[in-house]
């Protein structure tokens, strides 16, 4: 994955409560086993009306909001089953980082795993940050170095693990995690009896 440093641009608002997995990407879509092509059911049945056509009043189909890189939404975003895909879809259609008073915990572990970052704030913190995400043209900065949300008349710290801030900041994803151990890899290897299995 391409390593974060600063996130800095559109936010948007997405002001509910328990937004879960199904809501994020419905279960008649997972039939994909990659990572891309996901993004075009992003909520899929907020931003259709009951015909299938586009819903222009659901915020990610304004034209104001087509560019946005933070998504701003309340309490225990992620709930549900703990399908890959709900990140998947998220970063496919283009955010970057995730901002609510909480997540659940299987959704922010898996966001991290591929570079999408949740941002953890108080309830009031979001609540300011939902009212200038609300407002067109918009700028907010995620900075993971600093662990600070700014926007004009707004700044916020929020918690990370430092692990899991490492690995953001440097692009590891479990396997590039695992081959940064490549001498031990290889010396475990050399060191291996010849009559065990080989390993490939």
């Amino acid at each position: 994955m391409e390593p974060v440093t600063t996130i800095v641009g559109t936010a948007a608002p997405l002001p509910r409560a328990n937004v879960d997995t199904d809501q994020i990407i419905p279960k008649q879509f997972l039939k994909r086993v990659e990572r891309s092509g996901f993004g075009e059911f992003l909520f899929y049945d907020w931003a259709r009306d009951p015909e299938g056509e586009m819903d222009p009043a659901f915020v990610l189909n304004q034209p104001t909001y087509a560019e946005a890189v933070t998504l701003v939404t309340g309490p225990n975003f992620g709930s549900g089953s703990s399908r890959e895909h709900a990140p998947w879809s998220l970063a496919d259609w283009g955010f970057k980082a995730i901002v609510a008073p909480s997540f659940a915990d299987i959704f922010y572990t898996n966001c991290t795993k591929i570079g999408l970052v949740p941002v953890v704030l108080t309830t009031d913190e979001v609540e300011d940050l939902m009212a200038i995400a609300s407002a067109p043209g918009n700028t907010v900065t995620v900075d993971l170095a600093s662990q600070t949300v700014s926007a004009e008349g707004f700044s916020a710290t929020f918690p990370i693990d430092p692990f899991t801030k490492h690995c953001l900041l440097n692009g590891l994803d479990e396997i590039a995690l695992t081959l940064t151990h490549g001498d031990d890899i290889s010396a475990f290897e050399d060191r291996r009896p010849e009559f065990k299995p080989v390993t490939t």
